[in-house]
């Protein structure tokens, strides 16, 4: 809240980013997403996610 009389309130960003999952033939939400270089973001489910994606240097996966 501002204490200046005139100050114009925040407005919620009014676009939507809806990503479906990549593989052939699924409908699913798709969560997990890979950017390799400068690229296009690829979108994938759960069930579909990119089990040789480069892991971290920890080597921790999902």
């Amino acid at each position: 809240m501002s204490d200046e009389a005139n100050a114009i309130p925040r407005q919620a960003p009014s676009v939507l980013f809806e990503h479906w999952c990549e593989h052939p033939g699924c409908k699913v939400w798709g969560s997990l997403g890979y950017n390799i270089g400068k690229g296009e973001t690829r979108w994938y489910c759960f069930e579909h996610r990119w089990e040789e994606y480069p892991q971290p240097k920890g080597g921790r996966r999902f």
